[in-house]
């Protein structure tokens, strides 16, 4: 079969070789000299020759008005969803590559000890709140009580004073009574040796001497009594003074009124402070109850989910990944000779290899070092064995708005990326 198409092809040839045959080299030579002689040819190859230098220079410049690459990947955030509180997983909600909207619940830890430790906070709030309401009941109280205090020590201590010059005064004039009542004494024995010596004259009768007898008798008596009164003004002074020194006592712990109404304050500040606590506490606890149940911190696709209903988790083990796919943008990684006329804003053109398709975007920023320096072995030129390579510069290039509503892209997809720089 394929001998006789090459020997249909063969005679063919030898046809049209028969019917043109080849010029020979003289006059191959003499008809290019004629055709070049004709204007219509030269024009034609004057034309041909401005449409290429026309063609090659739009070319050239089409050349030159971009950068691309094709080492870049699409990235975006992989929100982590960890415990903030240890447990059992009573419920898990959702399943992995299930869209969620922010706020949906994805796991459910078992609540009863957060129920409880809530009942407990709550009655150890419930009962500092009383005890800080009481004393703060007992403020007041205690102003009032210690101004009424101070005012009565006062006054008493006014009326020791008064009672004190009293029974001074008193004693004074028992004094006085005394040194009369001595001095009667004194006259009326004097009185009876008179009287004694003129009864023995005779010269009075024993009757007046028996009156100053009894007169004598009686200023004696006296004297007993008032010394005796003189006795008891002295124990009237100093029980007055014991009194008043008593209420200079009194009014000075009634003057130390302010003191005790700061030191009621300060306990009543102080069970007011426990009571802020116990609320604290009781604010953690529900907080702890509510973390119990977590949910999607933002939409995207759930990702990653290594959690499993029965499994004990602990605080701050991660649980799966939402993948928001709201927010994403191109990382494309430039050579650093392509990076002379790129500037943040450019437009930019982005191939995606998984759908064909092109989107628009915008160079948003360029990193601040090259990616070998981020490596977990960065290289090190001091060492000796040094090899120029031309470095990579992660650029961070973003989408314009509604390009990604369909929701399609992936982080991790490999694409394409023209950046227009002129």
């Amino acid at each position: 079969m394929e001998s006789s198409t090459e020997t249909k092809v063969n005679d063919r040839r030898e046809d049209e070789t028969r019917e043109h045959p080849p010029l020979p080299a003289s006059e191959k030579d003499l008809h290019w000299k004629q055709a070049s002689r004709n204007p219509r040819f030269r024009l034609a190859l004057i034309v041909g020759g401005i449409v290429v230098l026309v063609a090659g220079f739009f070319l050239w410049r089409y050349l030159n008005s971009y950068e691309s690459t094709d080492d870049a990947q699409i990235d975006g955030h992989l929100n982590a969803v960890s415990a903030r509180v240890s447990g059992h997983v009573a419920k898990l909600l959702v399943n992995d590559n299930q869209y969620v909207e922010a706020g949906t619940p994805l796991v459910e830890i078992d609540p009863k000890d957060y129920e409880i430790a809530v009942a407990r906070a709550r009655a150890s709030y419930q009962d500092a709140l009383a005890t800080a309401e009481s004393m703060q009941v007992n403020v007041p109280i205690n102003t009032a009580n210690t101004g009424s205090q101070l005012s009565a020590a006062q006054a008493e201590v006014e009326s020791g004073r008064a009672g004190v010059s009293i029974a001074r005064q008193q004693l004074e004039a028992a004094r006085a009574q005394l040194e009369q009542a001595i001095a009667n004494d004194i006259k009326a024995q004097n009185d009876v040796g008179r009287y004694k010596q003129l009864v023995d004259k005779q010269e009075i009768s024993h009757q007046q001497y028996d009156q100053a007898v009894a007169a004598a008798r009686s200023s004696t008596a006296g004297v007993a009594a008032a010394r005796a009164s003189a006795a008891a003004a002295e124990q009237q002074v100093a029980q007055a003074q014991a009194k008043r020194d008593q209420m200079d006592a009194n009014l000075r712990a009634a003057e130390t009124g302010p003191q005790q109404n700061a030191s009621v304050r300060a306990r009543a500040q102080g069970a007011l402070a426990q009571a802020q606590q116990k609320k604290a506490e009781l604010d953690q606890a529900l907080l702890n109850l509510e973390y119990a149940r977590l949910v999607a911190p933002v939409s995207g696709i759930v990702s990653n989910r290594t959690v499993e209903v029965g499994q004990n988790v602990q605080v701050g083990q991660e649980l799966m990944k939402i993948i928001n796919l709201d927010d994403i943008w191109v990382t494309a990684n430039f050579k650093e000779s392509q990076l002379r006329l790129m500037r943040p804003g450019r437009q930019a053109t982005i191939s995606v290899d998984a759908y064909g398709k092109k989107y628009n975007g915008r160079v948003q920023s360029i990193a601040g070092a090259s990616g070998s320096l981020f490596s977990m072995l960065p290289p090190e030129n001091a060492t000796g064995n040094y090899v120029k390579v031309v470095q990579r510069i992660p650029v961070k290039i973003t989408f314009d708005p509604g390009e990604t509503k369909e929701h399609i892209l992936r982080p991790g997809m490999s694409v394409e990326c023209k950046v227009w720089v002129r």
